[in-house]
């Protein structure tokens, strides 16, 4: 399909919705529940692609949280968003009530996880869309039903994670929530903990161009941080209408170091950052009358950061003068959105809307080598984005079986810089989109998606940076400008015993300046724009309920996308893959409830995985296989769960070849990094009252 026919597909799509709304009076009503649903979900009646599951369906799992349910729903994954331009795609695939969360920063798992399990009225999976659904990008989404009922109550969590012979760190959180009819409020404090699994030890063993072994050197990374938060909830009606706000501060910490250690050399690094951060997020949806329904949305997110990374390094007695890069800066993003939506008849919904955005980031950075200041291309900028962008959408139930959408979104947009770089560019973008769902028996379902995608820049790559652990540092790009896909996507998922699924898809991207890896003058890179690429994507996702095979409450999982890229080398001329994605990870998984015991457990297993990253002057491959992923949870009451999980895995490669030239392209030395990573076990204790 050529953009232009996409083009013509989407207005055919609105003005065939419009014609067949005439007729149409009764205003869509939202799928219920027509029996039990303890074995199975129910296929809507109205609707094929909605799938509803009551709180029976859950009971052996025995759940305490609205997020313990939502993971169990069969063949669905939450996806917290992308934190993307705008909202359109940015706040993941979780509906509550049939509406986003307030905030970008406010996951829906955030808020499934402060929500009792005994508030849940029903979960609706909806696939491929449904009249009245606010699907924001996604193909398939939840949407978590919540009684009305008057409640108080609480959830104290404590989170350690243990490291073999690393930091270990502790978090853990208090919620609270309350509601009195259509008026909820809740107040979230949190003492977080973050870490990564990639810490551990091992040896860095350094080639020259021949093969020759000429360093062999002890290899040792930790990196570990935290934070305190308060977040703040309310929602009740206002002014004819019901108003979803919240707002949270918080202050996080994040450090970590690298050694690389012989008789002969010592290398050492690391890296402190400190920050706060807040947002405020109000949305107000009013009935203006039984088929029209209006929604304004204001979010505002800030951020400000200091943080130091430094490098010193003695080969053969010999001290190096100290690297340090130094940055601080602030950030934000403030967003303004407005739609009006139309409920034509129970299988026709029509939406007009805008959205205006500013981003900002002002950053002051410092590099120096042994106290010396060292000029880098855009060490310190402003970078500011105002955006503009006007949408349609409509979405048709043409019959049962068969759903379709359409939309198109307007964009205009200009991207200034100022500080070590003055220049304005300014952009527009038609962004249309295509979603057919067919339905031609309940288990059967046949999604097609085709759409115009444009990605959000990250506003750091307009300025200089720092890996000083390799000890390397990047220019800034001032021409950086926004890349784009066309997206072509068909699944074909079948459902069957109940859980079972498998869901197998095929895309295609056809993407127009890619942003990865090229190359500056003066010896340095920097992020930037390199030419068009493909990417092409086989999607499989299986689960199978073991009960028939006679293991009661298990189930056996498998996930992987197989993901094959293509662009063209600015260095070198070649052909090569797209930096940083994937080409698979399979994950490989079996769970089983044990009712009379109370208990959960699983494993997950990720044979292989690993990615590719090009830069003019070096290639970076890493490799790991055998990630093991164990878990049990007891659940003795419904007010209580504890849960264990160790994380093991076998060693990954770093691989990293450094050249001595960019034309003709020589080898200096090649690096190979073994780390053996650290296991460990992660306790949380979850009481409700």
């Amino acid at each position: 399909m050529t953009k232009t026919a996409m083009l013509a597909t989407t207005a055919l799509l609105l003005s065939a919705g419009l014609t067949h709304a005439e007729d149409a009076t009764q205003v869509a009503q939202a799928p219920v529940p027509t029996g039990p649903t303890s074995e199975a979900p129910l296929d809507d009646a109205a609707q094929r692609g909605v799938l509803v599951f009551t709180p029976d369906f859950f009971a052996s799992q025995r759940p305490n949280t609205a997020l313990d349910m939502v993971n169990r729903v069969p063949g669905f994954s939450i996806d917290d968003g992308s934190g993307a331009r705008g909202f359109e795609g940015a706040v993941g695939n979780i509906l509550i009530n049939n509406n986003r969360p307030a905030s970008k920063n406010d996951a829906g798992s955030n808020v499934l996880a402060r929500t009792p399990a005994n508030q849940v009225d029903r979960i609706e999976l909806i696939r491929g869309g449904a009249p009245g659904v606010d699907m924001q990008g996604y193909s398939v989404v939840v949407n978590v039903i919540l009684k009305t009922t008057s409640s108080r109550q609480s959830i104290l969590t404590l989170n350690p994670i243990f490291f073999e012979g690393g930091q270990d760190v502790w978090g853990g959180s208090y919620q609270f929530t309350a509601q009195e009819g259509d008026r909820s409020w809740g107040i979230t404090l949190s003492d977080g903990a973050s870490t990564s699994d990639s810490n551990g030890e091992g040896r860095a063993l350094r080639y020259d161009a021949d093969g020759n072994l000429i360093r062999d050197e002890y290899f040792e990374n930790d990196g570990w941080g935290g934070g305190q938060s308060m977040r703040g909830n309310y929602a009740g009606p206002v002014a004819g209408g019901k108003i979803d706000a919240t707002a949270r501060y918080a202050q996080n910490d994040w450090q970590e170091w690298r050694l690389l250690e012989s008789p002969t050399a010592l290398r050492r690094s690391a890296f402190a950052e400190d920050s706060t951060s807040g947002e405020l997020g109000v949305t107000w949806t009013r009935p203006l009358n039984p088929r029209w329904t209006m929604e304004t949305r204001m979010i505002h997110e800030f951020t400000s950061f200091d943080n130091v990374n430094t490098g010193n390094e003695t080969l053969d007695g010999v001290t190096e003068p100290e690297q340090r890069f130094a940055a601080e800066g602030d950030a934000s993003e403030s967003i303004l959105r407005g739609l009006v939506r139309n409920e034509r008849s129970p299988s026709l919904t029509l939406e007009l809307g805008a959205e205006v955005a500013y981003n900002m980031l002002d950053v002051q950075q410092a590099f120096t080598i042994g106290g010396d200041p060292v000029d880098l291309p855009s060490a310190s900028v402003k970078v500011e984005e105002t955006r503009g962008e006007a949408f349609s959408k409509a979405t048709w139930r043409v019959d049962p079986r068969l759903t379709l959408e359409g939309g198109l979104r307007l964009e205009a947009s200009t991207i200034s810089q100022s500080g070590d770089a003055d220049q304005e560019k300014s952009f527009f973008f038609a962004k249309p989109r295509f979603l057919a769902t067919w339905t031609p028996m309940a288990d059967n379902q046949l999604r097609f998606r085709f759409e115009r995608e444009l990605g959000q820049l990250d506003f750091g790559d307009f300025a200089a940076s720092a890996e000083l652990d390799d000890g390397n540092v990047f220019g800034g790009n001032v021409d950086l400008e926004p890349e784009q896909r066309w997206i072509s996507e068909l699944t074909y998922e079948r459902r069957f015993w109940g859980e079972g699924v498998v869901a197998v898809g095929y895309r295609h991207d056809e993407i127009i300046d890619v942003i990865d890896r090229l190359p500056l003058p003066d010896g340095l890179s920097a992020t930037g724009n390199i030419g068009d690429g493909t990417l092409d994507r086989i999607s499989l996702n299986v689960v199978v309920p073991l009960d028939k095979f006679g293991v009661s409450g298990g189930r056996f999982t498998f996930k992987n996308d197989w993901n094959d890229t293509s662009v063209t080398d600015p260095t070198t001329g070649e052909e090569r893959p797209i930096s940083q994605v994937r080409y698979s990870q399979a994950n490989v998984g079996f769970q089983q409830d044990i009712t009379s015991w109370k208990t959960q457990w699983g494993i997950n297993w990720l044979p292989r995985l690993g990615e590719h990253s090009y830069d003019p002057d070096q290639t970076v491959i890493w490799r790991g296989s055998d990630y093991f992923e164990a878990f049990v949870e007891y659940k003795p009451t419904s007010t209580l769960a504890l849960r264990a999980q160790l994380n093991v895995w076998d060693d990954f490669v770093i691989r990293r070849t450094v050249y001595a030239s960019r034309d003709p392209r020589t080898v200096d030395f090649v690096e190979e990094r073994r780390i053996d990573p650290r296991t460990f076990l992660s306790l949380r204790l979850r009481k409700t009252f």
